[in-house]
């Protein structure tokens, strides 16, 4: 009778010991859980904090907006059409707006995008014609960045700034012979008889060739009547122009492809007259800005800790 006696006790203890254990492990998971919890909400105060700041920053009186075009311009990019048009036309509506700098640094992009953007430029300068729109180039103006400068009332550079590529290209490329040699073959079907134009795995048709070709072309052409409207008898055009070479700011100048050398500060104190700088690019939203800066590993380990615990989080 003792020894079940003290088989009772020795067993009580046991899982009194037990779920004392899980209640720790219990206590510390949800301190980690606060803990992320807490890391989050400091981390979204303080990038609300910044953006709050850099809306106070927009307010004042006379200046001289700012929009920059950085990187390739396409969808989805931080230069896309939707961007940098939603900025151009905040720049615009603000009544203390003296004049618009767009500072680009771009190798170009889209046609359709800097097109979309050149269109804009346009339009808005007809409808404030009392706002100069200047660009100003930093390092790289090529292709579709300078489309999207033609628009501009005038171009400043830096004498040793990258301007020009006056051109368009379509890549592709070709595995026929590889296929060939690793036996494989391509059996794609298609309805209509150029619907394989692109097709890397199929030998290029000459007559598809000329397509593309004049695709191409009537995309260059529409390229280089956006030069010749924006820049009119400041281009001293040669006959390499709108080969898709590119020249130096200083070279640029001297071809009537920019007006003058100067950076945004210049521009803004010796042409705009207007020496505060407001910046009007679209930055990233909230959610953006904190994915971007922190990643997702706090949101990751809060996930995997309410899959541990089996907490619900949705």
């Amino acid at each position: 009778m003792a020894d079940n006696d003290g088989q009772w006790e020795r067993g009580l203890i046991e899982k009194i010991a037990t779920e004392a254990l899980k209640e720790q492990r219990r206590a510390r998971r949800w301190g980690i859980f606060w803990k992320l919890l807490a890391f989050v909400y400091v981390t979204v105060v303080l990038v609300m904090a910044v953006d709050w700041k850099d809306m106070a920053d927009g307010k004042g009186g006379r200046h001289t907006a700012l929009i920059d075009v950085r990187g390739v311009i396409g969808p989805g990019t931080d230069s896309s059409a939707d961007k940098v048009m939603l900025a151009l036309q905040a720049a615009f509506k603000d009544r203390n707006t003296q004049g618009v700098v767009m500072r680009i640094n771009s190798p170009g992009g889209s046609p359709v995008q800097a097109q979309n953007i050149f269109d804009e430029m346009k339009r808005l300068r007809q409808k404030h014609p009392e706002i100069p729109l200047y660009v100003v180039v930093e390092d790289l103006c090529a292709s579709g960045g300078y489309y999207v400068a033609a628009a501009a009332d005038r171009i400043y550079v830096a004498r040793n700034s990258i301007v020009g590529s006056i051109g368009v290209r379509m890549d592709g490329f070709g595995v026929v012979g590889l296929m060939e040699k690793l036996g494989v073959e391509s059996r794609l079907i298609t309805a209509g008889r150029n619907k394989a134009l692109l097709d890397p795995f199929t030998p290029q048709e000459e007559a598809h060739r000329q397509i593309l070709i004049g695709l191409v072309d009537e995309i260059h052409n529409q390229f280089i009547k956006a030069v010749k409207d924006g820049r009119g008898k400041r281009l001293k055009e040669t006959p390499d122009m709108f080969s898709g070479l590119i020249w130096t700011g200083a070279k640029s100048v001297e071809l009537g492809l920019a007006d003058g050398f100067g950076g945004l500060d210049y521009v803004a104190r010796e042409v705009v007259k207007a020496e505060d700088i407001v910046d009007y690019t679209q930055k990233d939203n909230l959610a953006e800005k904190f994915a971007r800066r922190f990643g997702a590993g706090a949101i990751n380990s809060l996930l995997e800790f309410s899959a541990r615990s089996g907490l619900a989080i949705r």
